[in-house]
């Protein structure tokens, strides 16, 4: 099954719209030399795969140099690839081959913070308290009679002080790991470096980037104490915070839009913003600043109609103002994967996804959801690599069980993940829950259950009941039906309690069940794709069985 090819070096018109972009964690999806490592590489070899999938655009997590003490998210040289993930020319490969198969690549940008052996922070631990090179970081004396004491109460997202002191007494400030300071975006020397960042990876060919940490980069004026201890996470999106959504955070922005808009093509910037209201989210994305922004109130929605109506209504009234898309996203590497955070239950991943697949504006996939892979809970701890395991407090520890390397083809781990080959045919869809494990060795570098042998590409392609070819269906239904994709709003439409229904501009209508007992409602039109078994038309009602969406024609 084959979907329409663009040129991205072609007039594409706003094609981010309505993208569907589709996350690649580099370490996970695709070994192409077998040492059990993603890379470029594998990543290249797989690229068809995502073509027939149907998605517009692929969005890869970082592999830059990095010590690698929290992922790669901790930078050593921007301009550089880690030589686990391969070279510069197969990143330059890579984004070719991308291209030439008609898809765009967005890379990860980190900006708030890099590692402590990037050269810029090497330098300012040689050359002291006062110089030039600390004054591209937060470096600050300590409180106390001699200095003990951190500078101000804040604390690491990954748990414990957000200050660490160095031999000569002074602190400098990490609000992640203490491998990854915090540069001083008062500096024009880090603004400067990071425009130059931007044109480097745009002269290289990619599309576009993702802001990590977008919210961050700006801090208070004086670092003002927070006043209260142990609850970053909590506050996290919820309220004003000394750290996080600044305001001068749109000033640099503004500067990079200007950088994005001398390039053809439509490059584009996503910004990970964490902020306390869908109206500050906004913020980022008026015409001169980013182009979109991780839809994180949606996310955090539960499976419950009233809720999600509130949600979507919200989001899409924040954006319209700005007249910026809405996105929607229901997992990425950071959180719970979503069949497992939504209760587990196939039916339902698969029905929030068809869910979101019909609302207005841009959608992005984390890769193995189109597997109906659950999250794996029980890793075991002499695995494991989330930086935030290792800590007293902060985020929980479990980023790894969604990590876990995608499986291919084959019945038992590695399940083909090494061996960079084709998707294969087969049938079953599977369900496994991440019970057992198989020899992680040199197959991958977290081990694979040893269930999810019908969940491999392989099993699922071909089977009409697969949630992979329910994936390519909807993909493709995305990209032809004019009642999908870009737009600005819903018409909702009377529905049960429990049930969403509502219309879209083109002939579609999406009716949801998200309660646990059937429902009748009267038949809209002619259903073409149904996220579960469908029931019968009765007397011009149907029946929609729980945790089931269907898709409409008029």
């Amino acid at each position: 099954m084959t979907t329409p090819q663009h040129n991205p070096t072609a007039p594409a018109r706003d094609w981010w719209r309505d993208a569907v972009i589709y996350q690649v964690y580099p370490r996970s999806f695709a070994d192409g030399n077998g040492d059990g490592m993603g890379d470029l590489a594998g990543i290249r070899s797989r690229l068809p795969y995502l073509r027939d999938l149907g998605v517009d655009a692929v969005w890869l997590s970082p592999f830059y140099a990095s010590p690698q003490a929290d992922a790669g998210y901790d930078v050593a040289d921007y301009r550089a690839i880690d030589p686990m993930f391969g070279t510069l020319a197969d990143a330059e490969a890579l984004i070719a081959e991308a291209h030439r198969l008609g898809l765009r690549i967005i890379t990860d940008l980190v900006p708030n913070h890099c590692s402590d052996q990037h050269e810029w922070f090497r330098r300012a631990l040689v050359e002291g308290p006062g110089s030039t090179a600390r004054e591209r970081f937060h470096f600050r004396k300590g409180r106390g009679e001699n200095g003990e004491q951190p500078p101000n109460d804040w604390e690491s997202l990954f748990g414990g002080p957000a200050w660490t002191r160095v031999p000569d007494g002074e602190w400098y400030l990490h609000l992640f790991a203490p491998e990854q300071p915090d540069f001083n975006w008062d500096h024009p020397a880090v603004h400067d470096e990071f425009r130059s960042i931007l044109r480097f990876w745009l002269d290289l060919g990619v599309d576009g980037f993702r802001v990590d940490v977008a919210h961050g980069l700006v801090k208070a004026p004086g670092l003002p104490d927070m006043g209260h201890t142990g609850e970053q996470l909590k506050l996290l999106g919820n309220q004003p915070l000394p750290f996080f959504d600044q305001d001068g955070v749109h000033a640099i922005y503004r500067s990079w839009r200007t950088v994005l808009d001398e390039y053809d093509g439509e490059r584009i910037a996503v910004a990970e913003a964490w902020t306390p209201t869908a109206e500050r989210t906004a913020l980022y994305l008026r015409p001169d600043e980013l182009h979109q922004a991780f839809n994180f109130h949606y996310l955090g929605t539960s499976w419950d109609a009233a809720a999600l109506r509130e949600a979507i209504d919200a989001s899409l009234d924040a954006m319209r103002p700005v007249g910026a898309p809405t996105t929607w996203v229901l997992s990425n590497h950071d959180v719970v994967r979503h069949r497992t955070r939504l209760g587990g239950d196939l039916a339902r991943a698969r029905a929030a996804t068809l869910l979101m697949l019909a609302l207005p504006g841009s959608a992005y996939l984390y890769q193995g959801e189109e597997l109906g892979l659950p999250e794996v809970t029980d890793l075991p701890d002499e695995v494991r690599q989330d930086p935030s395991f290792f800590r007293d407090s902060g985020q929980d520890g479990l980023r790894d069980g969604c990590r876990v390397p995608l499986p291919w083809s084959g019945t038992e781990p590695p399940y083909g993940f090494g061996d960079g080959t084709g998707t294969g045919t087969g049938t079953g869809a599977g369900t496994g829950n991440g019970t057992g494990f198989g020899d992680g060795g040199s197959g991958s570098w977290l081990p694979q259950p040893a269930d999810w042998a019908p969940l491999t590409v392989q099993a699922q392609t071909g089977d009409p009941a697969s949630t992979l070819e329910l994936y390519r269906t909807a993909l493709n239904l995305r990209r032809t039906h004019p009642g999908l994709g870009a737009g600005d709003a819903v018409e909702w439409l009377d529905a049960p309690d429990g049930v969403l229904a509502f219309r879209r501009p083109g002939g579609l209508v999406c009716t949801v069940n998200a309660t646990d007992a059937p429902a009748r409602l009267p038949a809209p039109g002619r259903p073409i794709l149904s996220s579960g078994h469908q029931l019968p038309v009765l007397d011009g009602d149907f029946i929609l069985t729980p945790d089931t969406t269907i898709w409409w024609e008029e």
